[in-house]
């Protein structure tokens, strides 16, 4: 027991008074004659203890009634030791896509947020946050309808930025208690089995469990095949429980295009394929009906009018090799030798490939620095009759890399950079164990870009970023079978292929992205994209011949966008969420280590409210003194 005025306890000394009169008391008797003593003798003692205990028993309730008096006024209480310290709370809410899950008839987001509101002291001062929103120092009726109309985020913060996040709306005060709830359905992919201690914070978790549910997903789409005349679009399904056939349609725009069944198999994968006309250009849909997660249902993808990449060959020797890479299909490809350069043509092409020159102009090199710089690729592979110098004030001074000799012993190409941009989705797995090409010469070069392909001694083949490459040895047959490797053709390819970044099928949303426009900006004039009402602004860097849009945390919902410029429409992208929620994958909150596992949200704010409360006493020792008061009256009226 604690007493809010301890101080008052003193006056307890003040009872010795009481008690020193009764013991104390001095009272004169009178003296009265009487005949027959024996008999009043008798009487007199009788009379006397029966006073004595009257008077006893009085003392007994006037000290009981004015201690219970003193004790109400020093104000008693029962509670915990740190309840008059200031209290933080501090509540997250999970509202990413996979707190759609059914639980009861509505998703669990819904739950968690009427039972919050349900539980919650409406004028408990509280801050609270989600993956999107946050609200510092407020109180349940500021927020109430904020949170009613809270709608699912693609943004899942990991449990490590939930602490960081918490850590900086507490205030600093090292003397207050700080509470921090975390309401989530505790996805595998996003949480750690350790949350970093924070001193003075006490971390609480609630799992919100959906009920088990069928949740089918569309993961992935992508062109698997192509003729003359058409494409066919194939697209993956996944379901988390084996599901029967789901129906599964095509849209162009608003219209339907096609109609299929996804048929599922003991893997729990489906694959269905449609046929669409090739060259012609279309915003597509592709849609299921599932009742499980809504947010995977459709997957939006985009196929446009293709433009072709501008490359130029500038060679003194054959090219075919060359020119059967670079194919008119995708590239438009001009060959032309040194001494026959437009230097004019320059500015429009999208990669140029220096092949076995010998010596590089000063004209021809401040015009490849200009071109780079624009946003251009340059693909160099000389010859073994190269002059150092004239190469290195190129390559040394613009690109970090200088040749410093040669070489004429035999190597092998061994090492391959799996993951280099260039190799993004090439292999299917590492392969260690291929035939190896071969090379006679080769040059010795320091650089500081990263190797792409590496001889035995680790040394670079092929070496480059950012829009510059660089084969440190002739491709010549006489020198190297390279030619002849299952290398040659994806590593020239994707050179060309990434010189310009063609509009993809669909991207991923909070994945980087970097789309080419072939167009110019004028000044104050910029791209945006469009989607019903939503204009957005990417970050663009505009070039000689093209406008590079980078897409990283924008846009936020799915679907088509059209990329306009002014009034002008220039093409459409689409993007679609990461489907990585679709996984229902979670992990147990009890090997979350430095925190304490709550079953229920009502119960957890029950419990954490029982910890402030102040159970007071004075009252009670209010009643005890009327009753002590009570008592002595009734003892002075029948007491004989």
């Amino acid at each position: 027991m604690q007493f809010k005025y301890p101080d008052l306890l003193w006056a307890l000394f003040l009872l010795l008074v009481p008690i020193f009169i009764h013991l104390f008391q001095l009272r004169r008797f009178k003296k009265t004659p009487f005949t027959n003593v024996a008999l009043l003798q008798k009487v007199k003692t009788q009379s006397k203890k029966a006073k004595n205990l009257k008077k006893l028993l009085l003392l007994c309730t006037r000290l009981l009634l004015f201690t219970s008096l003193i004790i109400a006024f020093a104000q008693p209480y029962f509670a915990k030791k740190d309840v008059f310290k200031k209290r933080e709370t501090i509540i997250y809410i999970d509202n990413s896509f996979s707190m759609q899950a059914p639980n009861n008839g509505t998703s669990i987001l819904q739950n968690t947020i009427q039972e919050l509101i349900k539980n919650t002291p409406k004028e408990k001062e509280f801050s609270l946050f989600t993956n999107t929103d946050t609200y510092k120092n407020v109180v349940l009726k500021e927020i109430q309808n904020n949170l009613l109309s809270l709608e699912f985020s693609s943004n899942q913060l990991q449990l490590k930025d939930i602490i960081l996040k918490a850590n900086t709306l507490f205030s600093s005060n090292g003397s207050s208690i700080k509470d921090f709830i975390i309401i989530s359905d505790f996805q595998k992919k996003n949480n750690s089995a350790v949350i970093d201690s924070i001193a003075n914070i006490n971390v609480y978790t609630v799992k919100q469990q959906p009920n088990t549910f069928t949740n089918i997903s569309i993961d992935s789409v992508y062109v698997s095949n192509t003729d003359a005349t058409n494409i066919e679009l194939s697209a993956n399904l996944t379901a988390n429980k084996n599901a029967n056939n789901t129906a599964v349609a095509l849209y162009n725009n608003d219209t339907l295009t096609a109609k299929t069944s996804a048929a599922f198999n003991k893997t729990k994968k489906a694959k269905v394929k449609f046929t669409l006309p090739k060259n012609v250009k279309i915003n597509g849909r592709i849609e299921l009906t599932d009742a499980g997660l809504l947010y995977d249902n459709n997957f939006y993808f985009t196929i446009n009018k293709k433009e072709k990449i501008k490359a130029l060959i500038i060679s003194n020797t054959e090219t075919n090799f060359l020119n059967k890479i670079l194919s008119n299909d995708e590239f438009t490809t001009s060959v032309t030798t040194l001494n026959q350069l437009n230097y004019s043509k320059i500015t429009s092409q999208n990669l140029i490939v220096l092949n076995e020159i010998n010596s590089i102009p000063e004209s021809l090199k401040n015009a490849l620095i200009a071109f780079t710089k624009n946003g251009g690729s340059l693909l160099v592979i000389p010859s073994l009759q190269v002059e150092p110098k004239n190469y290195n004030a190129l390559l040394f001074n613009y690109f970090n890399t200088n040749i410093k000799g040669i070489t004429k012993i035999e190597r092998k190409i061994t090492g391959i950079n799996f993951s280099h941009n260039l190799y993004k989705n090439v292999f299917q797995k590492r392969v260690t164990n291929f035939q190896y090409p071969t090379v006679n010469s080769s040059f010795i070069v320091s650089t500081t870009s990263p190797s792409i392909l590496n001889y035995q001694d680790g040394s670079p083949f092929l070496l480059g970023a950012n829009g510059f490459y660089f084969f440190t040895s002739s491709l010549s047959t006489e020198n190297s079978n390279f030619k002849g490797s299952p290398l040659i053709v994806p590593t020239i390819y994707n050179i060309g292929y990434n010189s310009f970044n063609i509009p993809k099928l669909y991207s991923t949303i909070n994945k980087p992205t970097n789309l080419d426009i072939e167009t110019t900006l004028d000044k104050d004039v910029v791209l945006k994209i469009v989607k019903d009402k939503s204009e957005i602004i990417p970050q663009q860097q505009a070039f000689t011949n093209k406008t590079t849009l980078t897409f990283t945390n924008a846009p936020k919902n799915a679907g088509i966008y059209t990329i306009k410029k002014g009034n002008i429409d220039l093409g459409t992208i689409s993007f679609n969420y990461n489907r990585e929620e679709s996984k229902l994958q979670y992990i147990n909150t009890n090997t979350i280590i430095n925190s304490t596992e709550s079953n229920s949200i009502s119960q957890l704010l029950t419990n954490l409210e029982n910890n402030q409360k102040v159970h007071e006493l004075w009252k009670w020792f209010v009643i005890f003194a009327l009753f002590f008061v009570i008592l002595e009256v009734l003892i002075q009226k029948y007491f004989k």
